[in-house]
């Protein structure tokens, strides 16, 4: 090999070797850059994993099938039920003591008082359904009156409003 060959192999061999301990400082620095970089983390990622490969059904059979269904069907029974006002009671005096009576004791808002006659004979007379739908709608009356909706508690059924509706007009009879 003449010398002008070693010198351009050499200079080769050298140019390699560089770019070998460049590639590997790059690496290094890269690691280096990754391991100080913050982690994303999602703290609701194993709730939505598992609600992802969660079974889309299940399989009841026999028995032990109908004490599962059973089981299941009181749960969502108590669970529907705690969404409802006051443990889902109908009776109207105990809604009245609850909610109503706060406005139709002291009169706030033109709210007529329990039991004045006086006060409910009008109302009354425009008839028990239109009272039950101001009661469950709302009402603002042309003298300034205001009833919220459901009494400001949207938790009430339509069933409880207008047992507490009844009750409050057979105050007044």
């Amino acid at each position: 090999m003449s010398k002008s060959d070693q010198s351009v192999l050499r200079q080769f061999s050298v140019m390699i070797g560089g770019l070998a301990v460049l590639t590997v400082v790059l690496i290094f620095t890269a690691l280096a850059i990754y391991e100080h970089e913050p982690q994303e983390t999602n703290p609701n990622q194993p709730a939505t994993v598992a609600a992802r490969i969660a079974p889309a059904g299940a399989v009841y059979a026999g028995n032990t099938g109908r004490a599962a269904m059973q089981a299941a069907a009181d749960a969502a029974a108590k669970a529907a039920a705690s969404q409802v006002a006051y443990g889902g009671t109908t009776d109207g005096k105990a809604i009245f003591d609850h909610l109503c009576t706060s406005c139709h004791t002291a009169g706030v808002a033109g709210a007529p008082k329990v039991g004045n006659k006086a006060m409910w004979s009008p109302r009354i007379a425009q008839g028990i359904d239109t009272l039950v739908k101001h009661a469950i709608d709302g009402y603002h009356g042309p003298d300034g009156n205001f009833m919220p909706p459901k009494g400001g508690n949207p938790a009430l059924t339509d069933e409880q409003v207008k047992n507490a509706v009844h009750w409050i007009v057979d105050q007044a009879k």
